[in-house]
């Protein structure tokens, strides 16, 4: 039942944001009623998150910052929550295991990065070849998403929230063109999540790097590739300059990063304080989704005159069927032998059913009929 209650705040985080501001009008009008009362010192909790990206990373340091304003003056200074960056807690990788071990009473990263401790959490990042983020917000909120989500992060003594997303991401930088499939044998990539057990299968040497070592990997030749975000962060880190092949997208539709709650510290707070945690975490994802889509576009506008060096390519069939095929397999191996995996997958499999027929009849038919 807690599961499902907790699922439920983020649905109804419009009314609790509602309720706190009214509750905060009243105590307002108590204040200014009876004086003495204010002179009573509140107590003020004090939490720490630890987060993946490094001190002023933008789009994505910038939904933890403003997650964590959103906190301090919803709840009139009452729950405050300090940020530790990946430079100053040296773990960029660890946050699950920090949060989990109460070091840490929250944290921002992305789900897929635990794929070695449970297989099971790569679900809620995205899935190649999956829903794009409408479809998967969708699922998170009304189609069974969060309450399977936390089901896996139950084990972990963690509550795990939806914590931003960056939209359709792209398929990598590449120091040569990928022309056929003899290409990918043997090169080194950077590519988390369900992807890189499928370029694996492919022949890539897959392997997982902090997103503040990348450059330095790619410079000093110890990844041959890697993909990242999109024009939103890419191009500001000078992939281009090493690795100017940029491929578009198929393994990464709705990248959603990752707000995680210790559960007895969430469980120990009052009431109204855990409402404002929620909608504060909801509107900061939001927010950021929005955000990144604004810089993407903003960049892409700008690729072709600001960074003639790169070069815009799309795999070709030949890849992308092997892509799929192989993605398929693994999909089908993994749900044989597990059946929270199965339920995970069956979950997403019937939803995008559903919302891929309207997304196909609204946006698809839309955009294929306007586009210059």
């Amino acid at each position: 039942m807690k599961q499902k209650k907790n699922a439920m705040k983020l649905r109804a985080g419009l009314v609790a944001l509602v309720a706190v501001l009214a509750l905060s009008a009243c105590g307002e009008k108590q204040q200014a009623a009876a004086p003495a009362e204010s002179e009573v010192e509140k107590e003020v909790i004090v939490w720490k998150l630890a987060q993946t990206w490094g001190t002023g990373f933008p789009i994505f340091g910038d939904a933890v910052i403003n997650m964590a304003d959103m906190v301090k003056a919803m709840s009139d200074g009452e729950l405050e929550i300090r940020i530790d960056s990946a430079n100053k807690h040296k773990a960029a990788l660890g946050i699950l295991d920090m949060v989990k071990a109460g070091q840490y009473e929250m944290g921002h990263s992305a789900s897929y990065y635990w794929k070695g401790k449970d297989v099971n959490t790569m679900f809620f990042s995205t899935m190649p070849f999956g829903m794009i983020a409408p479809e998967q917000y969708a699922w998170f909120y009304y189609g069974g998403g969060m309450e399977l989500m936390q089901k896996v992060y139950d084990k972990h003594g963690v509550y795990s929230f939806p914590g931003g997303n960056t939209g359709n991401q792209m398929g990598g930088w590449f120091r040569k063109e990928i022309n056929t499939l003899e290409d990918l044998d043997g090169l080194k990539m950077r590519v988390p999540g369900f992807a890189g057990e499928v370029l694996s299968k492919l022949g890539v040497v897959v392997t997982n790097i902090a997103p503040g070592e990348l450059d330095t990997a790619l410079e000093r030749g110890t990844i041959d590739a890697l993909e990242w975000v999109g024009p939103s962060l890419d191009l500001n880190m000078g992939f281009q300059k090493i690795a100017p092949y940029y491929y578009t997208g198929w393994h990464e539709p709705a990248t959603e990063l990752q707000f995680m709650v210790n559960k007895a510290a969430f469980d120990a707070l009052p009431e109204h304080l855990q409402n404002i945690l929620t909608i504060a975490m909801q509107y900061a994802a939001y927010d950021m989704y929005a955000r990144s889509y604004h810089e993407s576009a903003v960049n892409w506008a700008s690729i072709e005159k600001e960074y003639p060096e790169v070069k815009i390519r799309t795999f070709s069939p030949e890849i992308i069927a092997a892509m799929k095929r192989v993605n398929q397999e693994l999909l089908e191996e993994s749900a044989a032998s597990d059946p929270t995996f199965k339920e995970i997958l069956e979950s997403q499999n019937a939803y995008m059913k559903i919302a891929r027929k309207w997304t196909e009849i609204s946006d698809y038919a839309y955009l294929k009929d306007n586009l210059e």
